[in-house]
């Protein structure tokens, strides 16, 4: 059977009628209509996205520069081929990586999964990638996630506002 659009419908009572109100005061919804009795509600002059005198979501967004979420987590990036460079059984942390030169001096490091480990090793950092973390496993090493600096609650802010100083 071939399926055409004049077939299509919704499932059996999934679609209600909307409710016709202001038809008087016999039914429900006559009268005020579900609007209660005078005030704001009840008349037409309330505009879309009105939040009662607070500014408004679209007066409170940056405009046209883009915007930067101030509670963004940035990582240092390393790859599995730069892992290889470590000798077998070694203990990468980020210290070492800053040892080496491989990441920056200060911040959070991440292990992604391009490349390829072919031997054990103890690798610590902030986060790691399925794939990374799938890898190192499977060449016998092990894996630990360090927590971050500011522990369980949410980073601190870095925003337009602070960073423009």
């Amino acid at each position: 059977m071939v399926l055409k659009l004049h077939d299509l419908a919704p499932a059996p009572g999934s679609r209600r009628a909307r409710r016709r109100v202001g038809r008087g005061i016999a039914g429900k919804g006559g009268k005020t209509a579900g609007r209660g009795t005078k005030g704001q509600g009840a008349r037409d002059t309330v505009a879309p996205g009105f939040e009662g005198g607070q500014t408004p979501l679209h007066r409170r967004t940056p405009k046209a520069k883009g915007f930067r979420n101030p509670f963004r987590v940035s990582y240092h990036v390393v790859n599995l081929e730069v892992l290889e460079a470590f000798d077998a059984g070694a203990e990468v942390d980020p210290d070492a990586l800053r040892a080496r030169g491989l990441v920056a001096k200060q911040g959070l490091v991440k292990v992604l999964g391009r490349g390829e480990v072919t031997k054990a090793l103890t690798v610590r950092a902030h986060a790691f990638s399925g794939t990374a973390r799938a890898a190192i496993e499977a060449a016998g090493g092990r894996v630990e996630v360090l927590p971050a600096p500011w522990g369980a609650r949410r980073p601190p802010a870095r925003g337009n506002a602070l960073t423009n100083r």
